[in-house]
C-alpha cells in the first residue's frame, strides 16, 4: 500500500474528532432538544463536517461512495487505500 501524506491523516483525524462530537451532541439532544447551545454546537460541527470532508475529497478523492460523494474521472472508488485501511 502507498504511504500516503501527513495532511491525510490529520484530516481523516479532524474528521472523526467531528463525528464524535456530533454523535455526542445527537445522543444529548435527544434527551435535551430544547438546548439551544447545544443545537448550536452541533449545526457548527455538522457544517464544519462538511468543509473537512470537501477539502479531503479535493485532495484525496472519494471518502464514501452509493451518491454521498462525488467522483473525478475515471471513476475512483476502487482505488486504494480506503480510509479504513489506513
Amino acid at each position: 500500500m502507498k504511504q500516503m501524506p501527513a495532511e491525510y491523516y490529520q484530516l481523516l483525524e479532524e474528521l472523526q474528532t467531528a463525528d464524535f462530537v456530533i454523535v455526542d451532541l445527537t445522543l444529548y439532544l435527544d434527551t435535551h432538544p430544547d438546548d439551544s447551545n447545544a443545537i448550536q454546537q452541533y449545526n457548527q460541527f455538522v457544517k464544519q463536517r462538511k468543509q473537512i470532508k470537501k477539502a479531503f475529497e479535493e485532495r484525496f478523492g472519494m471518502l464514501t461512495n452509493f451518491g454521498y460523494s462525488y467522483s473525478r474521472y475515471p471513476y475512483e472508488w476502487p482505488e486504494a487505500p480506503w480510509p479504513w485501511q489506513v
